[in-house]
């Protein structure tokens, strides 16, 4: 994974690097919307915008302006440089990220040589979250390779990986406790490897059950799962009965549609109003971030997602 190989990804966002792409403006946004009301009108589903996917269209003041239009939340996976910016909006962060300036993804708690700088860098966040009303901040497993990158390193078995988890997020957990801040780790995909974003080959917390494993380990009522729809069916797939059998465990969602994290639409597989209703259901009070790459108008894509989710 190199900066060549792709425009944008998480960790241009997570470090608030400088973003090369020209911010679109709102109007030329709109001229083309036939509605321009909200897309939330039902209260049932918190929605977010994770930032990510339309950074490459607008900065995060833009995307706090879209976010109130539209009737969402959030605009999440920002950091704390960026919380001031969404309180003058009346959005919050649903979730954090944890401030390491490499991928998060790649280096993750499943190898103790990284949680030295883990668990410095997720505190400080942790530090932020709290002061500004953030409720939640990430976490990964990380990549199975001894030397995160290479695979030539040699693997870290599942087990040791889980224990490694187990340990680091314990530590973290008691931390965020003390502040009231949520962790949640998220499981990806390492099936989807044609793009950088899209899946990441190597990532140990690929399966649900072994994420949970881990969750349920740590013991913390501030460790909870973030349930990736979009990894969740490429790899598991049964989403609504994993819904049913966790709901108790899962801190938040994340939506994309499937084959390609592209648009909610009728394109993908993915039911996403049953599976939204079946969330309602649950009586999940937490957020759900749109984390999508968007092919077309990001705003256009950006309401479909909202209307498609709002049961």
């Amino acid at each position: 994974m190199t900066r060549q190989t792709r425009k944008v990804s998480r960790r241009d966002v997570m470090q608030m690097a400088g973003i090369g792409a020209a911010t679109l403006a709102l109007g030329s946004c709109t001229s083309s919307q036939k509605s321009t009301g909200r897309a939330a009108t039902k209260g049932r589903i918190n929605h977010s915008v994770v930032y990510w996917c339309f950074s490459e269209h607008w900065d995060v003041e833009k995307t706090c302006q879209i976010a109130r239009q539209l009737g969402c939340k959030s605009v999440e996976l920002v950091g704390p440089s960026d919380f001031a910016t969404l309180k003058k909006y009346g959005l919050t962060c649903a979730i954090a990220p944890n401030g390491t300036p490499d991928p998060p993804f790649i280096k993750g708690f499943n190898n103790p040589k990284y949680h030295p700088e883990l668990l410095a860098t997720t505190k400080k966040t942790i530090n932020s979250c709290a002061e500004f009303g953030v409720k939640t901040v990430i976490a990964f497993t990380g990549s199975k390779w001894r030397d995160a990158e290479d695979p030539k390193s040699g693997e870290i078995s599942l087990e040791e990986g889980a224990r490694n988890c187990v340990k680091g997020l314990k530590e973290l957990c008691r931390y965020a406790e003390k502040k009231k801040v949520n962790v949640v780790m998220e499981i990806l995909n390492s099936r989807a490897t044609d793009h950088p974003m899209k899946g990441h080959a190597g990532y140990q917390g690929d399966h649900t059950d072994y994420c949970m494993d881990i969750i349920k380990k740590v013991g913390s009522p501030r460790m909870k799962l973030l349930f990736d729809i979009y990894h969740v069916q490429i790899m598991d797939g049964d989403i609504i009965s994993r819904i049913r059998q966790y709901k108790d465990y899962i801190g938040h969602y994340h939506t994309a549609g499937n084959p390609g994290r592209n648009e909610i639409d009728d394109t993908q597989e993915i039911n996403y109003p049953a599976i939204m209703k079946e969330i309602v259901k649950t009586g999940y009070k937490g957020y759900v971030g749109h984390e999508f790459i968007p092919t077309r108008d990001p705003l256009k894509s950006l309401r479909q997602a909202v209307e498609t989710c709002d049961v």
